[in-house]
Parts: C-alpha cells; structure tokens; sequence
C-alpha cells in the first residue's frame, strides 16, 4: 500500500466525525462537505510522518477551514446588510429538510443562538462543549493562547444558556403557559388558546410582522385565537426560548430568528403579546436557551 493509499484508508475512517465537526460549527452539508474536502487536500500534500495524531490533525485543519468560512460569511453579511441586500436568494442558504437535520443535531433553540456568536465563540464552543477537544488544541485552531481558547467558550457559553436564573419558579410557570400556547396553536385548538389567553390580551404586531393593510394591535382573546390558528403550521417551526429574560417564541428561518413573540404573562395567563419580524429589532433581543 503506498503513501495515498493509506491516507485515503485513514481518511475514510476519519470522515464521518470530520464532517459532524464541521456540519455543527457551520450548519451547511455543502459548506461542510467543502471543509472535509480541503482536509483531505491539505493531508495529501503533506509529507509521511510529520503528523503523530492524524485524527486530532484532521479536526484542527477542518476547523481552521470552517472558522476561516464563518469569518468570510460574517464580512459579506456584513457587506449584504450594509447595502441592504438581505432579500438576494444565497445559494448556500439551507432548505428545511437540511434546517430540520441540524436543528435534530443540535437543537433549534441553540442553533438560534450559535448564529449570533462570533465565528472564534462558535468554533471554541463546539469542539469543546460537543466534540470534547482540549483547548490547548482550540488554541492553535483560532490561534490564541489556551486561557483565552478557555474564555472564548466560556463566554460563548453564558451568551448560549445565560447566568443561573434566581427566579427559577417564575421561568417555569411561563414555560408551562407557553408551551400550553404553542401547543393549542400547533393543534389549531381555538379553545386550548383560549385558555392560556387573559380575555382582555392585546397583541402588537411591528411593522414587518403585520400583513399590509392590517392592523397592528389585536384586542381580546376570541380575537386573537381565531387568526392565530390560521398560523399552526408555522407554528411546528417555533420554538420556546427565553427572550429578554422571559419566556417567548423564535421562528427560524435558515438557522436565524426571522420572527420572535415576547409575552406578558400574569396568574397564569397571556395578557400581552408583542409579535416581532424586523430584523434590526431582532438583532437587538437577548435571545437564550432554556434549560
């Protein structure tokens, strides 16, 4: 067996946990069937015995590519939003059979927030959180010193679950209504809407939630659970999360908030909803997972 021959076996044993790496640090088969690709470029353009763990080799090299692809996509986001371009179709934008696979890989609710870490967080924090990888080794994949490869995750990881919660109670009770909510609008059941619903509620809606021509305040229950159902398949693509330090909805769109429901929610029941879809608005939310 020669030299490209036994890379090519070692590489194949190698590919499936290459490819999982880089599917959860980038959220893209394609994007990430690139970054294994560049791996095995890069390993057979390297010489026999200059590398003693191939398996951690080829987890760095991957990662390197996929932290250099996160910054590249970061910059022409950066570019998209400042010429106000955010409506061009991207063709490495996800499909929902490819938004269900990952949001069953790593869940919707952190998928929401790994979008909004910076591409060293999001690397820092998925090789060490969920691959398991030392920060010596993060270290010379974002090339800082092992303390900060440390701090970037840990910082990575309070922006994802956020500080413990003294209120534990007060979130759990808010959970309970809105999971009732969501799974009455899942169901298109008026009546299990109606029953999570203070009778007086009053919805707002910004300007991109609203329908043209439609109002931006809804008043009383019946009002709102009647329309709402109308919206119970979106419904299967929400998720609960904490939004502000309550308990609200995210729809996700491509791995990103595209659409969030802050409530207010007293004796058990909804007595306000604000319904958010303008995208600065939605930048500016503190958005975290629930335990």
């Amino acid at each position: 067996m020669n030299q490209n021959e036994w890379w090519a076996e070692q590489f194949k044993q190698n590919r499936g946990h290459l490819r999982a790496v880089a599917y959860r640090i980038l959220g893209s088969a394609s994007e990430a069937d690139d970054a294994v690709q560049e791996a095995w470029l890069r390993l057979t353009g390297t010489e026999a015995g200059s590398i003693e763990n191939l398996g951690g080799w080829l987890t760095t090299v991957v990662a390197r590519v996929c932290l250099d692809i996160l910054r590249s996509r970061a910059a022409r986001r950066e570019e998209v939003l400042d010429a106000r371009e955010s409506e061009k179709p991207d063709r490495r934008a996800r499909g929902p059979e490819e938004d269900a696979l990952l949001a069953d890989s790593v869940g919707l609710a952190l998928l929401i927030v790994l979008e909004r870490l910076t591409p060293a967080e999001r690397v820092a924090f998925i090789l060490h959180d969920m691959f398991d990888v030392s920060f010596e080794e993060i270290a010379g994949v974002v090339s800082r010193s092992p303390a900060a490869a440390r701090q970037l995750a840990s910082r990575a990881r309070r922006r994802v679950r956020g500080a413990p919660r003294p209120d534990r109670a007060e979130i759990d009770q808010q959970r309970r209504v809105v999971n009732a909510f969501l799974t009455a609008l899942r169901g298109g059941d008026v009546a299990g809407l109606l029953a999570v619903l203070d009778p007086d509620v009053v919805v707002r809606l910004d300007e991109s939630a609203a329908r043209p021509g439609a109002p931006r305040e809804l008043r009383g229950a019946e009002t709102w659970a009647r329309g709402a159902v109308a919206y119970a398949q979106l419904a299967n693509a929400m998720q609960p999360m904490l939004i502000d330090g309550g308990v609200g909805l995210v729809w996700a769109r491509g791995g990103r908030a595209a659409r969030a429901v802050r409530f207010t929610i007293q004796g058990g029941k909804i007595t306000a909803a604000e319904i958010i879809a303008d995208p600065p608005r939605l930048r500016e939310l503190d958005l975290k997972v629930l335990d």
